[in-house]
């Protein structure tokens, strides 16, 4: 991949993923196979701001946590209405850095 299409990618998709993995995405970027590349270009990745929104609103029934895929921590909040609220309040700090992981690991595979 070229050093412009990664700024592209970078900056229009950087706030997804972890600031500390941005370097190591960089490097894998650069030695990316041609195949590779339009698939990652064209990569969906759920957005850590709106899904904190949505945790704001309904995240006491699991629809952040079923939004990146923790299927099964969705439907333990589903079942308990968030812990009573404990743990919907608690996901409220966590949800946001569980997005920009998943979106990681999501990148990672292809990569």
């Amino acid at each position: 991949m070229t050093s412009d299409k990664i700024n592209l990618f970078l900056a229009a998709k950087g706030d997804q993923f972890p600031t500390e993995s941005i370097p190591m995405i960089r490097e894998r970027l650069e030695h990316t196979t041609d195949d590779k590349e339009l698939a990652i270009m064209s990569m969906n990745f759920t957005s850590p701001i709106l899904n904190i929104i949505i945790s704001v609103f309904v995240g006491e029934f699991g629809v952040d946590r079923f939004l990146i895929g923790d299927i099964g921590l969705g439907i333990g909040k589903l079942l308990t209405g968030g812990g009573c609220g404990i743990w919907w309040l608690i996901d409220l700090f966590l949800i946001m850095g569980a997005t920009k992981k998943k979106n990681l690991e999501k990148l990672m595979m292809i990569l």
